[in-house]
């Protein structure tokens, strides 16, 4: 199973007190941001602050990614050179539009895991999607390097570069979100869906995360703490969830020690996606800690 990637938990790099109190609220991933929250005159300071934090802080569980700014900018390369070298092992590409720009990506970690005999390969990549182009060549991108785990949607860059107002009820985002989803599938890799800006719209940020449940993506990116229980309880299988799960791959291990072609459970007939799908849920509920 691929990690828990429920929520991913935005912390401006630029913030050090928010080395220590962004884990207190337990996502599954942080990414540090050294692109959009850090002013132009902070970014080598917020670099070398991260890369401090990074080695002095114990994140446990929490899986750590660094949102880098863009390899065409001045401070993309050195952001890569530096928190890889701290010991960061997964790099967020921002405004990602093309396989070539993932390449580069890739190219420049094999230099600099050499340079700090780093096992090769080791350092993974997440695709940041925030533009049109972006999006049509999503397919191409999350297949472009064997470091992609995940590939994200980011629709603020997006409907500003498509010219629309974002609204509440995301129909801008329809087809973007959902091609996505198909794409991170293809090529199995985890989708994760755009933050929602308004904080203090709690219904209508649960109403997307159900949206992005719905389409299929892996989880949500969070831009306050308080998003990430909300996450965490729509992402995670209910209990009805977990006990069908177990019901149907129970019996179709039983119905595979007699030799059966066809089972049903509830009524239902089960067939492979559908077993398929229950393990899923069963690894997912298993990785959530809530089930044993």
């Amino acid at each position: 199973m691929k990690k828990l990637r429920r929520t991913m938990l935005f912390c401006p790099a630029s913030e050090p007190k928010m080395f220590f109190n962004t884990p207190i609220y337990n996502p599954d991933c942080i990414i540090f941001d050294l692109e959009d929250a850090v002013a132009y005159s902070e970014k080598d300071s917020a670099r070398d602050l991260l890369c401090e934090a990074i080695q002095s802080i114990d994140y446990k569980d929490i899986e750590i990614f660094v949102r880098v700014n863009p390899l065409y900018t001045e401070f993309g390369e050195i952001d890569v050179k530096e928190v890889v070298k701290a010991g960061v092992r997964n790099i967020r590409l921002p405004m990602c539009e093309t396989p070539e720009d993932v390449k580069r990506l890739s190219l420049l970690l094999d230099e600099v895991e050499k340079e700090n005999q780093i096992e090769l390969g080791s350092v993974k990549i997440q695709c940041a999607i925030e533009t049109p182009k972006g999006v049509l060549n999503a397919l191409a991108i999350a297949t472009a390097s064997p470091r992609v785990v995940a590939i994200s949607f980011g629709a603020e860059d997006f409907t500003r570069t498509l010219g629309v107002d974002r609204t509440k009820t995301a129909k801008e985002l329809t087809h973007a979100r959902a091609y996505i989803v198909l794409a991170a599938s293809v090529a199995n890799v985890d989708a994760i869906d755009t933050v929602w800006a308004d904080i203090s719209d709690i219904e209508g940020f649960k109403e997307e995360t159900r949206d992005a449940k719905i389409l299929g993506f892996s989880g949500k990116s969070c831009i306050h703490p308080s998003q990430v229980k909300e996450v965490h309880r729509i992402f995670t299988p209910t209990e009805n969830e977990i006990e069908k799960s177990l019901r149907i791959i129970q019996a179709a291990k039983e119905a595979e020690e007699k030799g059966l072609g066809v089972i049903t459970v509830d009524g239902k007939m089960v067939d492979k996606p559908v077993i398929q799908k229950a393990e899923r849920i069963i690894d997912l509920a298993k990785a959530a800690r809530v089930l044993k």
